[in-house]
């Protein structure tokens, strides 16, 4: 059986394809599973993941032959919403390249990614209700961090799917690319990060995911162990020198 994520890995970031082409790249059970696998791996060595769909998809939501199946037990379990707390929660950036339907449990785990862009064929979006379920895996959390309160309020409540220059306009995705150049393009925002800091990277990314009342205490500790950094001296040492030039 084919796996449900395709992996490439470099040595400084990990592109992983949603492989469920038949179903549009529906998250299931077994694609759960390789997410996780895939973080414990991240988390052990830290890179930037982008994370992009198969055949012009990124996901098109929870697998809803399994969803119909699973009842109050499961839910608790936080099937989706563990995963995509887990990918959330990495030391380095998560990009979400998204072309296609990015909907339900595919727009959430677009949320939980720290960038996404997407291609003008983009179409993401909530639609839980109409199904008789809500959207558990980080919408209602993430979404109006993303979009502001109103705006994720119509979504959720009302299954509005968002067209691509909906998606811009709204700031759920930065910036839209042919679907031919979209991979090209989460590899170009990865180099940018590459260039930078590892170690600032992450410490931004952490002060940019700590809790409201984090700040600013978490960013001067943050500060403080980077102003300490062989890294911080070499770098501003050799910016001060081209400066001189």
């Amino acid at each position: 059986m084919p796996e449900p994520l395709r992996i490439e890995s470099a040595d400084d970031r990990v592109v992983a394809t949603l492989a469920r082409p038949e179903v549009r790249n529906a998250i299931d059970q077994a694609m759960v599973d390789a997410l996780h696998e895939l973080c414990a791996q991240l988390e052990a060595t830290p890179r930037t993941l982008i994370l992009i769909g198969a055949d012009g998809v990124f996901a098109s939501g929870a697998d809803i032959a399994q969803l119909r199946e699973r009842r109050a037990a499961d839910a608790r379990r936080g099937i989706n919403t563990r995963a995509f707390q887990r990918i959330r929660a990495l030391s380095m950036p998560v990009i979400a390249a998204i072309d296609g339907y990015a909907l339900g449990g595919g727009a959430e785990l677009a949320y939980a990614a720290d960038l996404r862009i997407g291609t003008p064929r983009l179409k993401i979006g909530s639609p839980e209700t109409g199904l008789g379920i809500i959207a558990a895996a980080g919408a209602t959390w993430r979404l109006p961090q993303i979009v502001g309160e109103a705006r994720a309020a119509e979504l959720l409540l009302t299954g509005r799917i968002l067209d691509a220059g909906e998606a811009l306009a709204w700031g759920v995705v930065s910036s839209l690319h042919e679907p031919d150049e979209l991979l090209a393009a989460a590899h170009a925002m990865a180099d940018r990060i590459a260039a930078n800091d590892p170690l600032a990277t992450r410490h931004t990314k952490a002060a940019l995911t700590a809790a409201p009342d984090a700040h600013p205490a978490l960013e001067l500790e943050l500060q403080a162990e980077l102003f300490e950094s062989p890294e911080k001296e070499r770098r501003m040492t050799a910016f001060l020198e081209r400066r001189k030039r």
